[in-house]
């Protein structure tokens, strides 16, 4: 079967990770994770975090001329031996990631767009992006420009409540070549709390807090929502699977996401 790229969407902890590597292993694709982007520009930002002079470069929702913000972090940078542009966009992003808000579509797609070409423009499943309808109009025109097509979205629906309670309890393996994810109770790193796979010690993400899951739960309802409903009525087929099953192990999610997703392939 001839699959190109498929977007995996739902709500902030509603369980995409197990769908998507149920479709990463079935049909030999690549996460392309724009969280996980974000995740590696903003830990070059905070690399110099301590150092910057920030002050006066976000105010009201406004950043200054990106030429003042290289020259604010330009020292830092030089100090700690990172390329400035990519703290720069670090710097952006951190502006609402901190916040537990969306980063703006600009900074988005250029990012996104960067990584897509990259891999020519398929293989990949998309994993937290578009979520704004304009990021959805963007990336029909990027896939149409690069000569290939998105082939389905899966949406991965859960209830608030239950995403909350997922998400508090979720701990990630800082390790990047590993990047394992855990869950407290359901599935749980080792009694000293490392990563299975690798031992690193696991940790809680930053934009993980009930106050930032709950703005961006919010945030879905206003702005994901549409941008799925963009890519339907574009003609790409649309399906979704349960976050939660009433057995979660593998094969489960496995036999959840192919039921759905085969036939539509193939339709």
């Amino acid at each position: 079967m001839n699959v190109q790229n498929i977007v995996v969407a739902g709500k902030s902890g509603a369980g995409k990770q197990p769908r998507v590597d149920v479709l990463v292993q079935t049909y030999g694709l690549r996460q392309l994770a724009t969280g996980n982007i974000f995740r590696e520009y903003l830990g070059t930002f905070n690399k110099v975090r301590g150092d910057a002079k920030t002050d006066g470069l976000w105010t009201d929702g406004k950043f200054a001329a990106d030429s003042a913000i290289r020259q604010a972090l330009s020292p830092a940078c030089a100090k700690a031996g990172v390329d400035v542009d990519a703290a720069m966009l670090g710097f952006k992003a951190a502006q609402y990631v901190d916040r537990g808000r969306f980063v703006p579509d600009e900074i988005t797609n250029a990012l996104l767009a960067a990584a897509f070409r990259a891999g020519s423009g398929k293989g990949f499943v998309l994993d937290g992006y578009p979520r704004t309808p304009d990021q959805s109009d963007f990336l029909l025109a990027l896939a149409k420009d690069c000569g290939t097509r998105i082939d389905l979205v899966l949406i991965v629906d859960n209830d608030d409540e239950a995403i909350v309670a997922r998400t508090i309890g979720r701990r990630v393996c800082p390790n990047k070549s590993c990047a394992k994810v855990f869950h407290l109770e359901f599935k749980p790193p080792t009694p000293d709390g490392k990563c299975t796979a690798c031992g690193t010690a696991v940790v809680l993400r930053s934009d993980d807090t009930e106050e930032k899951i709950r703005t961006r739960l919010a945030e879905f309802q206003s702005k994901a929502l549409p941008a799925i409903q963009r890519l339907s009525a574009a003609g790409i087929p649309t399906v979704s699977v349960p976050g939660n099953l009433p057995v979660f192990t593998d094969q489960a999610v496995q036999d959840s996401v192919l039921a759905v997703v085969q036939p539509a392939l193939r339709s």
